[in-house]
């Protein structure tokens, strides 16, 4: 944040990774009056060229170490495949710079807890890219039921359910060495979000999966995620990519205490074509998760208060782990304290 004529007020942003996902990440960038994109790095030189003469002829590199020592380069976006989180991590935090990480934090608990120690030994920010917060309708019911409005939460049911997104079988999410399975990769922001809303400790997850779009899938496009809480308080969760058709996109939470309950219907804020090939529904006027996001990890970076303490983050990735060992057994997994 520092240039030659003395202090920039603008944050300088190297994004790692330039995937479809880098391209909201970049959008906010460009968008914030106190960001600055400092350079692109991927693995592939040709990605990253193209990435770079897609945004203004940034500086890039297929070498993070080689970009994380540019001038100008204060913190990064990692957008990277989530096996590849530890490693960037590591190599961030050992350049001095914060870090904003797609979610989940790291594909095993042993590395997420790695990270928050390399990021809080150097009292640097890192945070989680759990979007979800971010977007209004996850904010609203964090601040409802904050302020009492349903009383002491005791039941909470999310469901995010949509139908397939991935380019092809060769996507790299649908590799669970590569993403640790849908649990980690999409789960876990409902594992975030009612956790975040309950308030209260997760003792233990029993989860169901299911391989709804094809046999041979190696992940599950579709999960059943129930939490328990320290307090009693119980989250039921339901996360599809496997749902038609392919368009689909539906998503409502109910909120259930012992002074009320508060419910979301995703059929408030859609709306339903009925049209000569069909129905639809019509794209949904919502705040933008990725610009909310990054002003508030701007403002971290800052000084300013952490939108997502690293180790809730740490939390929704030990979760997960967790729904997968479940799924796998069968069985409930108790949540270590």
């Amino acid at each position: 944040m520092e240039s030659s004529s003395g202090y920039n007020p603008r944050v300088g942003v190297l994004v790692v990774g330039t995937g479809a996902i880098a391209e909201l990440h970049l959008a906010a960038v460009h968008r914030h009056p106190d960001a600055e994109l400092a350079g692109v790095v991927d693995l592939v030189p040709a990605r990253a060229a193209a990435a770079a003469r897609a945004n203004g002829g940034a500086p890039w590199s297929a070498d993070l170490a080689e970009a994380l020592a540019w001038p100008g380069v204060d913190a990064v976006i990692a957008c990277a495949p989530n096996d590849a989180h530890a490693e960037i991590g590591v190599a961030v935090a050992a350049a001095g710079k914060h870090l904003l990480i797609e979610k989940p934090l790291a594909t095993t608990v042993d590395d997420a807890h790695r990270l928050v120690a390399a990021f809080a030994e150097r009292g640097l920010i890192l945070t989680a890219a759990h979007t979800h917060r971010h977007y209004e309708y996850a904010r609203s019911v964090h601040a409802a039921i904050a302020a009492g409005a349903v009383g002491l939460p005791r039941l909470i049911r999310l469901s995010v359910l949509g139908g397939w997104i991935w380019p092809d079988w060769r996507a790299w999410v649908l590799d669970p060495a590569k993403s640790g399975g849908h649990e980690l990769h999409n789960g876990v922001h409902l594992l975030d979000l009612v956790t975040w809303w309950m308030g209260d400790r997760p003792t233990r997850v029993f989860a169901r999966g299911r391989k709804q779009t094809a046999a041979e899938l190696e992940i599950h496009d579709y999960l059943e995620l129930v939490v328990e809480f320290e307090g009693g308080g119980v989250a039921v969760c339901e996360m599809s990519r496997g749902h038609r058709p392919a368009t689909l996109g539906y998503r409502d939470v109910l909120a259930v205490g012992d002074g009320g309950s508060l419910a979301v219907p995703w059929d408030a804020a859609a709306s339903v074509l009925f049209g000569e090939s069909g129905t639809a529904l019509l794209p949904v006027a919502e705040s933008d998760g990725f610009a909310t996001q990054l002003d508030a990890w701007l403002t971290a970076v800052r000084g300013g208060p952490d939108p997502m303490p690293a180790a809730e983050a740490a939390l929704a990735v030990t979760l997960a782990v967790a729904a997968r060992r479940s799924i796998a057994d069968g069985v409930p997994v108790e949540v270590a304290a």
